[in-house]
């Protein structure tokens, strides 16, 4: 552990009074009916960081009998892309204004580095940004070639209600991809965010109010998965759902949602490549090689979590990665300087453990890291970085996603061999591919099953730029135009126009 960097605890404890979130519906604020409730103590100090309502069938029946009622009320739904545009864009004045705010609560509930909240909070206003752009550019088709009497139109008209869930790695930036792009489409929503991290979204739900968003428009609902993320899925007057988070949730959501015949939107797990070649720039790998397995703990869809590497060049790589992981800070989030903070969970910790544990029981070679990392003054948990190298395509641990700072290192020979390493998963979220041979890069995105590919980068995006998965990475996508899309739904309107008619279809006596 000396050979690591460790940031220890700059206090004991952060000293904040716990935020109490509650429910949003029909705009107002409001506990359980029962006055249940739930804590949610921070990873990194193990004090309350927030307590929460507690929801359950009665508060989602509710929320979505608003959603219902506000988006057939047509305030909302029916109104003009201008003003939808205008409220959006205060929203994001807002969220800008309270970044400190929002930012420390979910370093407090995720365990995720300060500096890196701030970030995201910012990028979540761009976001809104971006969609109240959105709001006021989009339109449908006409066609003036279908004969000279008939003209035929292609209305893009919102979906409906729409169910909103979202996962605790990143629960402000993740809302924001999904919310602003469903308002702006006119759509109303209900929103539950996870029982990890739930507040910051009530925050979110703060300044939509503030901004003066119709009562109803957006609602939230605080609980587990069972029951309230079931209810959202099932309930008939929903019509879409829209969820992150695992891929067997997310399986589940779909047969649930079968029954009425709903829209699924998913993203969900990955297994992402970086496929390195030899005339690569190796510095520059093994820094978003490390950026992309660190960031956010390993916590993240689009965890570089499997690196390929081309044999000639593979031990020179490894060195360089070993390095700079040793010099990455891990420890206490509320310090800026940390990069990487805690895992959310003791359980989830463990899980990322035992993926270690049976792989270097399998016989790959841990070459850094493999256990809990022990932070002076904080009684939360971390873990530290790893790199497992003599990863074999078979192993679990080149096949599952660990979701921790946890680097699995895979060889090949030859170009399709890296190409069919890179596809040989289940998954299809995202892929990185380095040389300085434009052909190569070319090829290499063009074969490579996956949502999105980096070429020579990792992991940077733009609202302007579409995002999800192959596979079983999801369905649908987000950001973009396309992320628009995902809430519309498209209706032919066919005129026929002028005294210009057909031949009757039936003839009647005495018809001239």
């Amino acid at each position: 552990m000396t050979e690591l960097t460790v940031i220890s605890a700059a206090a004991a404890t952060p000293g904040d009074a716990p935020y109490h979130a509650r429910h949003l519906i029909g705009g107002t604020l409001r506990d359980s009916a029962g006055g249940a409730r739930f804590e949610r103590r921070s990873p990194a100090h193990g004090t309350v960081a927030s307590t929460a309502a507690r929801g359950g069938p009665a508060e989602v029946d509710a929320a979505v009998a608003a959603a219902r009622a506000a988006f057939d009320a047509g305030d909302w739904s029916r109104r003009d892309g201008k003003s939808r545009a205008a409220l959006l864009l205060k929203v994001a004045d807002l969220i800008e204004r309270d970044i400190e705010r929002i930012a420390r609560i979910e370093t407090l509930e995720s365990g995720k580095p300060i500096s890196q909240a701030r970030d995201e909070i910012a990028g979540a206003a761009d976001l809104w940004r971006y969609a109240a752009a959105l709001a006021r550019t989009m339109h449908g088709e006409s066609h003036n070639t279908l004969g000279p009497d008939m003209l035929g139109v292609v209305l893009k008209e919102p979906i409906g209600v729409v169910s909103v869930i979202t996962p605790w790695n990143f629960p402000f930036l993740i809302v924001s991809q999904k919310l602003p792009f469903a308002l702006a489409a006119g759509c109303t929503a209900v929103v539950k965010p996870s029982e990890l991290t739930p507040s910051s979204t009530v925050m979110l739900g703060e300044l939509l109010l503030e901004a003066g968003l119709p009562d109803g428009v957006v609602n939230i609902v605080l609980g587990y998965g069972d029951p309230v993320g079931a209810a959202m899925t099932t309930d008939p007057r929903v019509d879409m759902v829209t969820f992150t988070g695992s891929t067997a949730v997310g399986k589940a959501i779909t047969a649930a949602a079968s029954g009425t015949l709903k829209k699924v939107s998913l993203e969900l797990g990955g297994k992402n490549p970086q496929v390195i070649f030899p005339d690569a720039d190796l510095d520059a790998a093994a820094d978003a090689i490390a950026f992309g397995v660190y960031f956010n703990a390993g916590e993240c869809c689009n965890s570089s979590s499997r690196v390929i590497v081309h044999e000639d060049v593979a031990e020179a790589l490894i060195g360089k990665v070993v390095a700079l992981s040793r010099a990455v800070p891990f420890g206490d989030p509320l310090d800026p300087v940390t990069k990487v903070g805690a895992i959310i969970s003791p359980e989830h910790q463990g899980k990322i453990d035992a993926h270690v544990q049976a792989a270097v029981a399998g016989g790959a070679e841990l070459r850094l890291g493999g256990a809990a990392l022990q932070v002076a003054g904080l009684e939360g948990q971390f873990y530290q970085p790893t790199v497992l190298s003599g990863v074999r395509p078979e192993m679990p641990i080149a096949r599952e996603e660990v979701f921790g700072p946890v680097l699995s290192v895979l060889r090949f020979s030859e170009f399709d061999e890296a190409v069919r390493l890179a596809n040989d998963a289940s998954y299809g979220l995202s892929a990185g591919v380095w040389s300085e041979s434009v052909h190569t890069c070319l090829d290499f995105a063009r074969r490579a099953r996956a949502g999105t590919v980096w070429t020579n980068t990792w992991m940077d995006g733009f609202p302007e730029m579409p995002f999800g998965g192959m596979k079983e990475s999801g369905q649908g996508r987000e950001l973009g135009r396309y992320g628009l899309e995902e809430f519309l739904e498209a209706k032919t309107v066919t005129m026929r126009i002028g005294r210009a008619s057909r031949a009757p279809w039936v003839e009647t006596p005495g018809r001239s």
